[in-house]
Formats: C-alpha cells, structure tokens, sequence
C-alpha cells in the first residue's frame, strides 16, 4: 500500500522541490530555485508536493495554457500562464531517485489528472523523453511524436491526454 501524503505546495518547500528537481535532472534541464518561486506564487494549485513520513519525496508542476503544446519559454517564466485556459501543461514530474519505481510518480500523476478534471480543463500536455513514453502512455497520453522543443538540449515528445 503507498502511504503517501500528496497535498499543494507551500512557500516553505522551495529548498525542497529545488534539491529534488536538481538530483533528478541535468543542470541543463533543472528548473532553478527563482523559477520554482515564481511557481509557487503564481499557480500554488496545479503544484503538489508528495511526502512519505513528513519528508517531500516528489512533485509534480503545471501552469495552465490555451496552446496545444508546451513552449520552451513556459519552463523558464510563467509569464505564459493563463489562469483561464483549456490545458494543464506539466513542467516535471520528479520523485527523489531513493524514492523512484515505488508508485509515487504514478500517484502524483493521478492527482494532478484528477484536480485537471475537476477544474474543468480539457487535456493535459507534457513534454518527455523518449524512454518515458510507454509510461505516460498507460495514463492515457498520446504521443504526437518529436517535439520543438530544444530545452535543455535534449530530444523530447509531445504528448497529451484527452479529458474531456
């Protein structure tokens, strides 16, 4: 059974959510500490934070948008979210590599799904890379194949799943 707590982000996670995202990415594609603040203060509800025994282990982000795919600027601002829009756009899903191939990536995602659904949005778009795909793919994603994104220089897909 996983026993984690998934709740919404508070201000006080920051050095947390950093520390996490810089051991899960490279420092090309990490999220820097001024980015997840800019975050936490503009959309606090489309970011959850997972803790096992009172200790963040992962989180999962988004900014809310109207386009059909994430754009590179979107990870360094949130400049372009838009409060009203159709898509929940996910900039990292990251559990702390003690952590990972326990479910708690898996449950993170469904909550970030479920609270999608119930504000109404219509889908939600992540980028990935190529090894990830099958994964996403059994939440229901769809792979749109190679996208523009040039972020962090790596290769990444669009993918995105139909809520309504």
């Amino acid at each position: 059974m996983i026993n984690i707590k998934i709740r919404n982000v508070l201000t006080d996670d920051l050095d947390s959510v950093t520390q996490i995202e810089n051991t899960c990415f490279p420092s090309k594609e990490a999220a820097p500490r001024e980015v997840f603040k800019e975050r936490i203060s503009t959309f606090p509800k489309g970011f959850f934070v997972a803790e096992l025994n009172n200790k963040i282990i992962g989180f999962i982000n988004s900014g809310v948008t109207n386009k059909e795919h994430i754009e590179d600027k979107f990870f360094e601002t949130m400049n372009l979210h838009n409060p009203n829009g159709d898509n929940i756009a996910i900039f990292g899903l990251d559990v702390h590599p003690k952590y990972q191939r326990k479910g708690y990536a898996k449950e993170l995602m469904k909550h970030l799904i479920n609270s999608a659904k119930i504000d109404g949005r219509k889908k939600v778009l992540l980028t990935c890379k190529e090894h990830l795909i099958k994964y996403y793919e059994q939440f229901g994603f769809v792979n749109e194949g190679v996208s523009e994104s040039k972020h962090g220089g790596a290769k990444w897909y669009d993918m995105y799943l139909n809520l309504k």
